[in-house]
């Protein structure tokens, strides 16, 4: 079904200029001349957008936005203003506008650009509503993510093990997590696991299960990960963490789809897909001995590569506004939007940290901010220096190497929870410290 568009204006030339260059888009427009017949449009019909003239006769558009707002919150809102106007249309924005657009129009591309905006953060509100799974959805907007999701879509019917690679924050599990959805097994469960973060005295249980008296604290059987996930999809994050010994158990189940709890003799059978994540070379490591070559084969059936944020800024601003989305419901702000300047902003910035620290800043920025609208000076992280200017000097391993000084600076030095806050393994952060002589 086509998109529902009304546009407002008491200008039939601006009402026809419009309705021509959306109708062209593929999206149902109507119009309305005046701010009254377009409230009388809204109560009898929904709409996904509305672009709106602020000087009209009968009612006019702030008017109209206000009841808009109330009526209905989940229609996006474009402001039309004159050359003067442009405090209304700011006014406009704090009560919830998507953007606004200058009179006379500079031309189709601009109005185009502002309506695909609009309308796609629209669509994410949809799919974050409560019960939806849009925190699952892959934002492939720039053509390096486009080709992610058309790999991710090709494998995700076939059943085949994936092993999804990238830097830390790049949206691993989400990807995971898009494959499973698509697959055969949707209705099973998706049972995830970080294997960094359980110890290596632990891991075997967490994976396998145990019995009952099986070691000290033992104290009841216990299933684990693979039984969970039988049915459905198993994800190991950070696969490269895993110790030798369990290595071998995990390319066994692999390859026979059976284990034994921990203590126990009893072989259980369990169907499950496995779909593995690392932001570590598993090739190097299995020429460092590091890891074994065969369960490396049995994981690298279908690789996928999930390029880092800054070899897909098409996607920054689309990801920025798909995360605050989440951020406004988490914060009871469903009308949080960026500024332009917010835009210029964190397009500039290189965001080592991914799309995990580009979230974590939108959500200080939300928390700091005055008003529903986030500015360039609300933005602050440890991608954007003070000064607000991108942070592009050096090379990609001194920046590594400074956050993780910085995380170990915030931290104190304890390097688990500096690990944590890099959201990379600790053996990861000892092989850094050592390669940048932080030890």
């Amino acid at each position: 079904m086509a998109e529902r568009v009304l546009v407002v204006d008491d200008e039939a030339g601006i009402r026809s200029f419009i309705g021509e260059v959306l109708g062209g888009e593929g999206l149902e427009v109507e119009q309305a001349a005046d701010g009254r017949q377009a409230a009388e449009l809204l109560e009898s019909r929904s709409f996904h957008l509305m672009l709106t003239d602020l000087k009209m006769p009968r009612m006019d558009g702030m008017e109209l936005l206000r009841l808009a707002r109330q009526s209905v919150p989940e229609m996006e809102v474009i402001v039309l203003t004159a050359h003067g106007t442009v405090d209304s249309a700011v006014e406009a924005m704090k009560l919830g506008a998507f953007d606004y657009l200058g009179k006379p129009l500079s031309g189709p591309d601009e109005l185009r650009l502002v309506v695909r905006r609009a309308l796609e953060r629209r669509r994410l509100r949809d799919r974050a509503r409560p019960g939806s799974r849009g925190d699952e959805e892959l934002v492939a907007v720039d053509p390096a993510m486009r080709e992610v999701a058309a790999k991710l879509e090709k494998v995700a019917p076939t059943g085949a093990t994936v092993l999804l690679l990238g830097e830390s924050g790049t949206g691993k599990e989400v990807a995971a997590r898009v494959v499973h959805r698509h697959s055969e097994r949707a209705d099973g469960p998706f049972v995830a696991v970080n294997c960094a973060a359980v110890s290596e005295q632990l891991v075997e249980s967490e994976m396998f299960g145990h019995e009952k008296g099986a070691f000290t604290g033992a104290t009841e059987q216990r299933r684990g990960r693979f039984e969970l996930a039988d049915g459905g999809t198993l994800f190991l994050d950070e696969v490269g963490e895993l110790p030798a010994p369990l290595q071998a158990k995990l390319l066994r189940v692999l390859q026979e789809q059976s284990f034994e709890r921990v203590g126990g003799t009893r072989t259980i059978q369990v169907d499950v897909r496995l779909i593995a994540a690392t932001n570590r070379d598993l090739e190097q490591l299995v020429r460092d001995g590091g890891f074994r070559e065969d369960l490396y084969h049995r994981l690298a059936v279908f690789p996928v590569r999930l390029p880092p944020l800054r070899e897909r800024p098409g996607d920054i601003v689309p990801l920025a506004e798909h995360l605050l989305v989440r951020v406004g419901r988490q914060l009871g702000r469903p009308s949080l939007a960026l500024a332009d300047d917010a835009r210029d902003k964190i397009v500039g910035c290189p965001w080592p940290g991914n799309v995990r620290e580009l979230g974590n800043a939108l959500e200080r920025a939300a928390i700091l901010a005055g008003g529903d609208a986030l500015t360039a000076a609300d933005i602050i992280g440890d991608a954007v220096p003070a000064s607000g200017g991108p942070a592009t000097d050096g090379t990609l391993k001194e920046l590594e190497r400074e956050a993780i000084k910085r995380a170990l600076a915030a931290t104190g030095g304890h390097r688990k929870k500096a690990a944590e806050r890099l959201g990379i393994g600790l053996r990861t952060l000892y092989d850094k410290l050592k390669e940048y002589d932080l030890s």
